[in-house]
């Protein structure tokens, strides 16, 4: 995999954002188009758009790309929606990163879950895993996770 593009409202915000609370910093690589064949290749009429690029982890890049035209809508997807996907980062503390989050004023869906079988969850190789699931500030879902020591 080379990168995940992710649109979001506010370039600049989101890249503070991530930067800040995810410790994802951009790498310097950016991008800038208002160009009919940009356009069609994404399948957006008019397109203009600006991106940054950042490294998350040790390969996968995170790509944030704010659209000047057409207009975004606002995201409104719901995690069961088809298409919807989220970003998911592997954590050391998930406890730790959560009263973190809470302190910061990031909106977090619920409090951690450990998968265990029970309670109509099958985790399978997973159980033990601990998970959280966050918006950023476009409300797009990302999701902590901490395998079981």
């Amino acid at each position: 995999m080379h990168h995940i593009g992710v649109p979001v409202g506010d370039l600049a915000r989101s890249v503070r954002w991530y930067e800040d609370v995810l410790g994802i910093a951009p790498n310097g690589v950016t991008i800038a188009a208002t160009n009919p064949a940009i356009g069609a290749v994404v399948e957006v009429e008019n397109a203009s758009m600006r991106a940054s690029f950042a490294l998350a982890g040790e390969n996968v890049l995170l790509e944030l790309i704010q659209y000047d035209s057409p207009q975004p809508r606002p995201f409104t997807g719901r995690n069961s929606d088809v298409g919807v996907m989220h970003l998911c980062f592997e954590v050391d503390d998930l406890d730790a990163a959560h009263r973190d989050l809470v302190r910061r004023g990031v909106h977090v869906n619920a409090d951690p879950v450990v998968l265990q079988d029970g309670d109509g969850v099958e985790a399978g190789a997973l159980a033990g895993t601990k998970i959280l699931y966050l918006r950023d500030p476009d409300g797009i879902q990302l999701e902590l996770f901490e395998l079981p020591s």
